[in-house]
Parts: C-alpha cells; structure tokens; sequence
C-alpha cells in the first residue's frame, strides 16, 4: 500500500512543487507566494483542512488536500477533498484509488460524517472514477462559489 504521511511545516519545499504542477494541469492561476500562504497554516496544524503526502515523504510522488467543514444536513463534521494529485510519471498504478478508499476510512475514523469533492462536468473519466469510488452526485444540488 501507497505510504501515505500529514505534511508538517518541514515539508513545504517537497509539496509546493507537486501542488504547482496540479495548478499548472488544472489552469489555477495563484501566484507562488498566494500558494506558499495557503498552504502554509495547513501544515501547521490549522483546524481548517490537512495536506497528506502521497508516497515516500523525502520524496513525495503526491498529495491530498481537505478541507474540513460542519454541516448540519449531514450530521457534524463534512470535509472537502480540495485537490487530490498524483505525479503523471506514476499515474494508472492504483495510487490515487489506494488514496481515495483509505482517506474517507481515516477521515471517518476520526468522526467525519461525509467527504466531497468538485469534478469538472465534461472530465467523464475522473467523474467514473469518482463514481467507482462510491462518490455520488447530489440529485437537484450543484456547486455554486462567490469570490471574496
């Protein structure tokens, strides 16, 4: 099984580079000090979200981000898997399916009551492994933002 290890304040040089790829793939655009500010408290122990390194943690070949929420609709504690990466060098080995079965038990040994995670509405292939993985559309929901 895939290692995976919460990222600490020491491992900000080792994951800004994979979370820069991510955002580069996805077409992010944060600047590398807005990015280096974001991820900063997560590593720190913020109540806010968690950083989980992917692979060996000298080395890491990815990542996940939470975010923890509350929700009263599913009953306490709810997370948002903000961004899950894999380096494409590794990917199709089973490691992000490794990831996202053994995260949710975690997250849900620890109290949290439901996970969720954005899709983009035409990547019909993450949406399948979303799907396989046991996450689900929320019928008559949808996902609405307001920039700050």
């Amino acid at each position: 099984m895939t290692a995976m290890t919460l990222g600490k304040p020491e491992d900000i040089d080792r994951l800004l580079p994979l979370i820069a790829a991510f955002h580069a793939e996805e077409g992010v655009d944060l600047s590398d000090a807005a990015r280096r500010a974001a991820v900063q408290p997560l590593l720190e122990g913020s109540p806010h979200g968690a950083i989980y390194m992917v692979g060996p943690a000298r080395a890491p070949i990815g990542y996940a981000c939470v975010s923890f929420g509350w929700s009263l609709a599913f009953g306490g504690l709810d997370g948002f898997l903000d961004e899950i990466y894999i380096r494409p060098g590794v990917r199709g080995r089973g490691i992000g399916t490794e990831v996202l079965r053994g995260l949710p038990k975690a997250l849900a040994a620890a109290g949290m009551k439901a996970i969720h995670l954005e899709v983009h509405q035409s990547n019909d292939k993450a949406r399948k492994f979303y799907e396989a993985l046991h996450f689900e559309p929320r019928a008559e929901y949808s996902l609405m933002s307001r920039m700050l």
